[in-house]
């Protein structure tokens, strides 16, 4: 791990130091102090839970700055709260550590949490601390209100909803590419634009302003967070629609390197780590959505309108239809 040689021997003096703080101003988590926080719903709302770990060598390096995977370990949970509707509120941390952290490793990386619960308007509830022989794990299950039947499903998009996506895609997965070679495009992109595609990568920014508008407006809708193509498929469900790669939004950094190498599609498209959000939105609610996505200052795009019994087709710049054996990540392929 990151940091001197002063390692924390003292599971209390880890609790206390560096995560009590973050609890502050949530009076169910009695700071840290008790086995179990105590979750008072707001009347007339209900409670959405999302949990998603992340691991290193699996979603982060592990000699990547301690505050930057603390970041990405809420913002990819606080992303499943906004495409439900939902305003996140809290959070249980996990912290598996392969062994005792520096002070300096665990003050970069309950700054990277507190920088990312302020940004999501969240606060850390309770959790658990543990050695592991395995990888640095971090568990976090996030908590967020919607306002009773106010939930946004991701199985219910219907025939002739439009599909609409925030953001750009494909960034984050550029990123990636160029956190593993940091020479690759070289002769490609700029170095502002290596810089936007690695920020997207480390620190991703999910969509929360949007909630409102998917409570208000959306059928169905979900994060991109394994691949445009996979996360839309599973938003379709038994529908499909024709796609066309130059009506996916993409940032110029993506835009120069898919100039540079057309078969850079699939990092586009089958990337993953966007934490964008399809939302599917039925005909005579389009017009509010996009109003309440403006209000946001959240940028969306129609990607296209869902047809029953239509196969998902894909097809590149040149208008040729593209092989969709990979949709995206999967842990187990």
């Amino acid at each position: 791990m990151q940091g001197s040689d002063d390692r924390i021997e003292d599971e209390t003096d880890l609790v206390q130091t560096y995560l009590a703080p973050l609890a502050a101003g949530a009076p169910g988590a009695f700071g840290l102090r008790d086995d179990a926080a105590l979750i008072s719903p707001e009347p007339g709302t209900g409670i959405v839970v999302s949990s998603d770990p992340i691991i290193a060598g699996v979603h982060f390096f592990a000699g990547d700055a301690a505050a930057d995977f603390a970041w990405k370990a809420l913002a990819v949970n606080a992303s499943d709260m906004a495409a439900k509707g939902a305003t996140p509120f809290g959070y249980i941390l996990t912290l598996a550590l392969p062994e005792a952290p520096t002070r300096d490793w665990m003050q970069s990386f309950s700054a990277g949490l507190r920088q990312a619960q302020e940004s999501f308007g969240c606060h850390l509830l309770g959790g658990d601390t543990d050695r592991t022989p395995g990888p640095l794990t971090i568990g976090v299950t996030m908590m967020g209100s919607v306002p009773a039947g106010k939930f946004v499903p991701r199985h219910s998009a219907r025939s002739g909803d439009h599909v609409f996506v925030t953001g750009t895609i494909g960034d984050a997965a550029l990123g990636l590419a160029l956190r593993k070679i940091p020479a690759a495009f070289d002769d490609v992109l700029s170095e502002e634009q290596r810089a936007f595609a690695l920020g997207r990568y480390l620190r991703p920014r999910p969509r929360i302003g949007l909630a409102e508008a998917l409570r208000n407006h959306a059928s169905a809708a979900l994060d991109v967070s394994d691949g445009l193509l996979k996360d839309l498929r599973r938003l379709a469900g038994g529908s499909g629609m024709s796609l066309e790669l130059g009506s996916v939004p993409v940032s110029s950094a993506v835009s120069a390197a898919l100039t540079h190498d057309e078969n850079l599609a699939s990092l586009v498209l089958a990337g993953g780590d966007d934490y964008e959000i399809l939302a599917a939105v039925p005909p005579n609610a389009v017009a509010g959505f996009k109003q309440g996505a403006e209000e946001a200052g959240i940028a969306v795009t129609r990607l296209g309108i869902l047809e029953e019994g239509s196969p998902l087709e894909v097809r590149d710049l040149n208008g040729r239809f593209l092989d969709l054996q990979r949709l995206g990540y999967d842990h187990f392929a």
